[in-house]
C-alpha cells in the first residue's frame, strides 16, 4: 500500500525537477548521455560496420561495376560519385538512429531514464551527437579511402570541411526525422523498413549515382525538388571546383533549417509523451 501511493509521488518529483533544469545542466547531460553512446558503441563494435565498410562497399560497387559504363573512364567517374556519396553518408547514418531509438524503448532503457532527474532534451541531443561523430568517422573514411583509390581534390582542404560540415548539417536535420519514426512505430524491424523506403528513393532519385539529364522527364522533375540532388551537387562544386556552389548550397540550408524546425518540436513533442 505504502509503495503503490509513493512511486507517482516519485515521478511527478522527478518531472518538477525537470522543469528546472538550466542550460548548464542540460549540457551536462548531453555529455554524460554521448559518453553513454559512446561506450556502447566500444561494447558492441559490429554496430559501427555500416559506418565503417558503407563508404567503401558503395565506393568499390559503383566506380568498378558502373563507373566504366556511366562515364568514358572510371577516373572520371569517381570525380564525379564520390562528392555525392559523400554528401549522403550522412543520411544514411541518420536514418538508422530511429531504429536504435525504438530498441532503447522496447528495452526499457528509456523506463530508467524516466527516473532520473536528467533534461528530457538531452536524451535526443546526446543522440545527435554521437550520430554526428559516427557520420564524422564514416567520411573520414570514405575520403581516405577514395584518395587511395586516386580521387583527385581540385579545390583546397577549406572546402573539404565545407562540404563535410555540409552533409553533417544535413544528416542531423534527418536525424529528427528518423528519431519521430522511431517513437512513433511498434518496432525496430517496422522502422527500418519506412527509413529504407524514404532513403532508396531519395538516393537513387538524385545526381548521386548519374546525371539526370539522361533520366526520364517525371524522374528529372523529382531529382529537381530532391534535397540530396542539391547536396550532391553543392559537394562537387567545393571539391572539383567546377558549377555553381552558392545555390545548391543555399538549397541544402534552407532544407534542413525547414526539416529541424518542423520535426525536431514534433520529435520532442512524442518524446515527452512517451516517458
Amino acid at each position: 500500500m505504502t509503495t503503490a501511493t509513493l512511486a507517482p509521488a516519485r515521478v511527478e518529483d522527478t518531472r518538477v525537477e525537470d522543469t528546472r533544469i538550466g542550460l548548464a545542466g542540460t549540457l551536462r547531460h548531453v555529455g554524460a548521455l554521448t559518453r553513454r553512446n559512446l561506450m556502447r558503441i566500444k561494447a558492441d563494435p559490429e554496430s559501427m560496420f555500416d559506418a565503417v565498410l558503407m563508404p567503401i562497399v558503395f565506393t568499390v560497387l559503383f566506380v568498378y561495376v558502373f563507373g566504366g559504363a556511366m562515364f568514358h573512364s572510371q577516373d572520371e567517374y569517381k570525380q564525379f560519385m564520390i562528392p555525392g556519396l559523400l554528401g549522403q553518408t550522412g543520411m544514411t547514418l541518420a536514418l538508422a538512429v530511429g531504429t536504435g531509438l525504438n530498441s532503447d524503448f522496447q528495452t526499457g532503457v528509456m523506463d530508467r531514464f524516466r527516473t532520473l532527474p536528467i533534461g528530457r532534451a538531452s536524451v535526443l541531443l546526446s543522440k545527435i551527437v554521437a550520430e554526428t561523430l559516427r557520420a564524422l568517422l564514416s567520411s573520414a573514411i570514405l575520403l581516405t579511402f577514395a584518395f587511395i583509390l586516386g580521387f583527385e581534390l581540385k579545390t583546397g582542404v577549406p572546402e573539404l570541411l565545407a562540404a563535410v560540415g555540409l552533409s553533417l548539417v544535413f544528416g542531423m536535420s534527418i536525424v529528427w526525422i528518423s528519431m519521430l519514426l522511431g517513437m512513433s512505430m511498434k518496432s525496430a524491424q517496422a522502422v527500418q523498413g519506412v527509413s529504407m523506403l524514404v532513403l532508396m528513393p531519395m538516393q537513387f532519385g538524385s545526381s548521386i549515382f548519374a546525371p539526370t539529364d539522361t533520366m526520364p522527364g517525371w524522374l528529372q522533375a523529382f531529382t529537381k525538388v530532391n534535397p540530396l540532388s542539391a547536396l550532391a551537387d553543392a559537394s562537387r562544386a567545393l571539391l572539383n571546383g567546377q558549377g555553381a556552389v552558392a545555390h545548391p548550397v543555399m538549397i541544402v540550408l534552407i532544407w534542413s533549417a525547414v526539416a529541424t524546425a518542423i520535426f525536431a518540436p514534433l520529435a520532442v513533442a512524442r518524446f515527452r509523451k512517451r516517458t
